[in-house]
């Protein structure tokens, strides 16, 4: 089994997290570029999960490069626990650990003087590794530690060690954090402040990895300063133990806006502040759809659906803007749960392809489901405004996603021949009342349907009827069709 000497032979430099975070992005970074990539795309690159305005996306990536713990602030649904996600996802998983240290001690905590003195060890591998006793365990000196003597095996970082998640409640205390008497280890030690008896809480579990705290604001005051003394000092003090443990990771806490003033203002001034909202650019908001959507569907989405949902949504964020109690209707979330609904309804119809009243009544229902009122007369107040919007809205948001629509086969297909187009109209309008998707203008739309849609179930003239029934419905030809 290999030994903390070995690593010192070898000249392992010891890192901290936010050390390991900063190199990990660098070369991600580097291979991006090299990969033909714009700075844009290889930022992007970084969090999969997660899409965010160009902006966002630079604060972001600066604020892990500069190694501070991060409190991401923004409306429910705006992607910020996604974020925190695919910024653990980011962290270096393989490290050198003491072979049977409970908190995954770095070895050079024992014998590297100088590291020891940054991150200090668990007492557990102090007494262990440099004879301090339990009872009195006084100054730890590496120089009594033999390196030859302290097994290392080389471990992978994950739940429990090395990552820890914290769901902000009142519910949550400080021994959720610190830890707690383990009864068995108890038992088998016999001595209640000895730390051999402790279950390892979750910034220990944290140890040289991520803590990712969502809503760090509904914590309790006294939970909180737990927290601040991990990010103060890298080490956590439990009520329960007269010993200190090593607590040295990145934090990434995500916030609602309401619950900033909860945040205690010691614990704020740690943890470096980003805003992230709602993305502004439609392009993006669409991608989230697209991915909100893969995989097997059970009915066919088309393509100009999906466009309405995004204006629609846009729409929404755009009239209610201030509004907190209605700033969820209005989430990515609510981006893809509107057309989940809608699928549902296509299916209860036994359709395998929605058409636009599926898409009205998910709109419906899916805005709906994301009221958060305190109160049943502000509920059925807020009920009534979202009701209200998508009587008014939906069709505008569908007509805006059928002239994308046909305009861009307008002029890419039939190359902006206004004759060609209203025969087109013409020919398809008789081909739906036919049933039969048949003539050569048809063809070239069913093509062009084929191109643009994401089901293999939207690839026939029946599919392109369909697509056609849509736009026509929407009011897409009025006027040039006439």
């Amino acid at each position: 089994m290999p030994n903390a000497q070995e690593l010192l032979d070898r000249k392992e430099q010891p890192q901290r997290p936010r050390d390991a975070m900063r190199q990990a992005i660098l070369a991600r970074l580097q291979d991006e570029r090299a990969n033909g990539a714009s700075m844009v795309e290889a930022m992007q690159a970084l969090f999969p999960r997660t899409i965010l305005d160009d902006d966002v996306l630079e604060h972001v990536v600066s604020s892990l490069l500069a190694g501070g713990n991060m409190l991401v602030i923004g409306p429910p649904g705006s992607g910020k626990t996604s974020l925190a996600k695919d910024i653990w996802a980011l962290m270096p998983k393989e490290v050198w650990a003491i072979e049977d240290c409970p908190v995954q001690d770095d070895p050079l905590s024992l014998v590297d003087p100088r590291w020891g003195e940054q991150v200090p060890p668990c007492p557990y591998c102090k007494a262990k590794y440099a004879g301090v006793s339990l009872k009195s365990l006084g100054d730890f000196d590496p120089k009594s530690v033999d390196p030859r003597k302290v097994p290392v095996r080389r471990i992978r970082l994950r739940e429990g060690h090395g990552f820890a998640r914290i769901q902000g409640s009142p519910e949550v205390f400080p021994d959720n954090l610190t830890g707690a008497i383990n009864l068995s280890k108890l038992e088998q030690v016999g001595d209640p402040n000895s730390p051999l008896v402790l279950e390892p809480g979750k910034v220990m579990q944290a140890n040289r990895g991520v803590l990712m705290v969502d809503e760090i604001g509904k914590l309790p005051r006294g939970t909180q300063n737990v927290l601040l003394q991990a990010l103060q000092e890298s080490i956590v003090t439990p009520a329960k133990s007269r010993e200190t443990f090593p607590a040295s990771f990145l934090a990434v806490t995500t916030s609602n806006l309401d619950d900033l003033d909860n945040i205690n203002e010691p614990l704020n001034d740690r943890l470096s502040n980003l805003f992230v909202g709602f993305n502004q650019d439609h392009g993006k908001n669409r991608i989230i759809v697209d991915q909100g959507l893969r995989g097997e569907r059970s009915a066919a989405v088309p393509e100009v659906l999906r466009e309405a949902t995004v204006y629609l949504i846009e729409e929404w964020r755009k009239t209610t803007e201030g509004a907190t109690e209605l700033l969820e209707v209005g989430s990515n979330r609510t981006l893809i749960d509107i057309l989940n609904r809608a699928e549902s309804y296509a299916l209860l119809r036994g359709a395998k392809v929605l058409d636009a009243e599926d898409w009205r009544r998910g709109a419906l229902d899916g805005m709906r489901g994301r009221i958060r009122a305190r109160g049943g007369d502000s509920y059925h107040q807020n009920r009534d405004v979202v009701e209200a919007f998508v009587g008014k809205r939906a069709k505008e948001a569908g007509q805006h996603a059928a002239e994308d629509y046909w305009c861009k086969f307008f002029a890419e297909v039939l190359r902006e021949d206004k004759g060609d187009g209203k025969r087109f109209v013409a020919e398809a309008r008789e081909a739906q009342k036919r049933g039969s998707p048949t003539g050569d203008r048809i063809g070239r739309f069913a093509e062009y349907v084929k191109a643009q849609e994401h089901d293999a179930r939207l690839a026939d003239g029946q599919a392109a009827l369909h697509v056609f029934a849509l736009l026509d419905g929407f009011g897409a030809f009025e006027e040039r069709g006439k």
